[in-house]
């Protein structure tokens, strides 16, 4: 599980009651898709043929730039979940990553789910003995990338939700 029982007003758009702009929801969504594409060479070298992560996150990047709506993104999301079900290990992950990243635009609180995944991801696609610190090395990636807008929205996320995202987020 990696949304928590009760939402964070600050993940909630404030058309929805909540405190989210909708220039930092797009931030969220790009940085997701920056997460999940960074180890998506891990479910393509799996399977070459099947191109459902790889548009779940080009559906979140259009979703920003206001291509498609949000439906048309969470859809894709929801195939790129499918693709990663008969898998295991980074592929799998992989494959979660892209959609959670492609669910960004209905849900906020996605954003975390796509690091997660691309962390455990990286875990899996490591040596043995170096899952660790290719798990540190991802998520230290992914908080280089993060948009100062957003830093400390996902800083604190990540510090409120570690534990039911497999605390992957000790970096």
């Amino acid at each position: 599980m990696i949304l928590p029982k009760v939402r964070d007003p600050r993940f909630v758009t404030i058309r929805s009651g909540g405190t989210l702009t909708d220039a930092d929801h797009h931030l969220l969504a790009l940085w997701a898709a920056a997460c999940a594409e960074h180890v998506l060479g891990l479910f393509e070298s799996a399977r070459p043929q099947d191109p459902r992560p790889r548009q779940a996150i080009e559906q979140a990047r259009a979703w920003v730039r206001g291509e498609v709506r949000m439906m048309q993104a969470r859809a894709a999301g929801g195939h790129a979940m499918g693709a990663a079900r008969d898998l295991s290990g980074a592929a799998r992950h992989a494959a979660y990553a892209a959609g959670q990243a492609g669910a960004v635009a209905h849900v906020a609180a996605h954003e975390l789910g796509a690091a997660a995944y691309a962390i455990k991801a990286a875990r899996a696609a490591a040596p043995e003995g170096e899952s660790e610190t290719a798990g540190r090395a991802e998520c230290r990636w992914q908080r280089n990338q993060l948009p100062e807008a957003i830093r400390e929205l996902v800083l604190d996320d990540q510090r409120l939700r570690n534990d039911i995202c497999w605390s992957v987020f000790d970096c």
